[in-house]
C-alpha cells in the first residue's frame, strides 16, 4: 500500500517498487467539494449527450438541472479542466503547448477502407464516486477495435504515450490522428510516431468531429459502463473497465460493422 506520509520513500519510488504506474495513484483533491463533482459529472452528461453545446448553453442547462446559478465563466474553467469543446468551431477553443508543431488534417474525404490504416486517440472525463480521472483510448478508425487505453487522475502526458506504446505493440497505422491538445502535440509523442513512418493528423481546432469515431466510443463506454456503474475510486474504475473493452471488443455487436465484433473485422475473422 502506497504511504503518503513516507519519511523514506517519495510516493513516485513507492510506486517504483511496487511496479504500479504513477499516474493511475489516486488521492481524493483537497479543492473538489460535492458540489462541483455534482456540476461535473452533470457536464459530463450533457455534453455526452449534446456535444455541440458551448459554455453559455451548457451554464444555462447545468444551472436549471441542479437548481443553482452557474455563470459563463465558472462553466469554462469546468469545461476546460474537463477538456471539452463544442463541436462547431469557435475562437481558441484547443490549444498546444508552446512551441509544439501542428500538423494538418489528413483524413478529409479519405476513405477508410482497411484495418490499421488510420488511429485515433483522445482523452474524456470519468467520474467517480469521490472525484475524477482521465480516460485515453487509442482505436482503430476501420475496424472499431480499441487497442489500447489508460486511466489517469491527471491530463499529464505519460499515460497518452504509454497508451501509444501499447498500441504500437499489436501493429502499425499508416495516419495517427489525434486533437491539438498539449499531451498529444508534445515531441515525445508525435517522435514516437514520425520514428516509425507514421503520418501524424491532426483536428481542425475546436472540430471534435474530425474524430467522431472515439466521440462514438465515448458515448458508448459512459452509457454502458461508467453511468451505470457508479465507480468508487480509480482502482475500481480500472477492474471495470477492463472488463467492459474485452466486451466491447470481442463481444459487443456492432451495427456500422454489420453486426460484427471489431475483434473479428481487425483480425480479418469475420466471415
Amino acid at each position: 500500500m502506497i504511504d503518503k506520509d513516507c519519511k523514506v520513500f517519495s510516493v513516485r519510488r513507492q510506486c517504483e517498487i511496487l511496479g504500479v504506474c504513477r499516474s493511475t495513484l489516486f488521492y481524493s483533491r483537497a479543492d473538489e467539494t460535492e458540489l462541483n463533482c455534482k456540476v461535473r459529472n452533470k457536464i459530463d452528461e450533457t455534453y455526452t449527450k449534446w456535444p455541440f453545446y458551448g459554455s453559455r448553453r451548457m451554464a444555462k442547462v447545468v444551472s436549471e438541472e441542479l437548481g443553482i446559478d452557474l455563470n459563463r465563466k465558472r462553466m469554462q474553467r469546468h469545461m476546460r479542466e474537463l477538456g471539452l469543446v463544442a463541436i462547431c468551431p469557435g475562437p481558441s477553443t484547443s490549444k498546444p503547448a508552446p512551441g509544439h508543431k501542428i500538423y494538418p488534417y489528413l483524413l478529409r474525404n479519405k476513405q477508410i477502407v482497411r484495418p490499421n490504416q488510420v488511429w485515433s486517440t483522445d482523452i474524456t472525463y470519468v467520474r467517480l464516486e469521490r472525484g475524477f480521472a482521465y480516460l485515453v483510448a487509442i482505436i482503430d478508425w476501420f475496424s472499431r477495435y480499441v487497442l489500447s487505453w489508460k486511466l489517469s487522475n491527471t491530463m499529464d502526458m505519460r499515460f497518452c504515450v504509454d497508451a501509444l506504446e501499447e498500441a504500437l505493440q499489436t501493429g502499425e497505422p499508416e495516419i495517427f490522428n489525434t486533437d491539438q491538445g498539449a499531451q498529444f502535440t508534445s515531441p515525445i509523442f508525435t517522435n514516437t510516431l514520425i520514428n516509425k513512418g507514421i503520418l501524424v493528423s491532426m483536428d481542425g481546432r475546436g472540430r471534435a468531429l474530425d474524430n467522431i469515431f472515439v466521440e462514438r466510443l465515448w458515448r458508448s463506454v459512459k452509457y454502458e459502463n461508467i453511468y451505470l456503474m457508479g465507480y468508487q475510486d480509480l482502482f475500481e474504475a480500472e477492474d471495470g473497465l477492463e472488463q467492459y473493452f474485452d466486451f466491447y471488443n470481442v463481444e459487443r455487436p456492432h451495427q456500422s460493422l454489420r453486426y460484427q465484433r471489431p475483434c473479428e473485422v481487425h483480425f480479418g475473422l469475420a466471415n
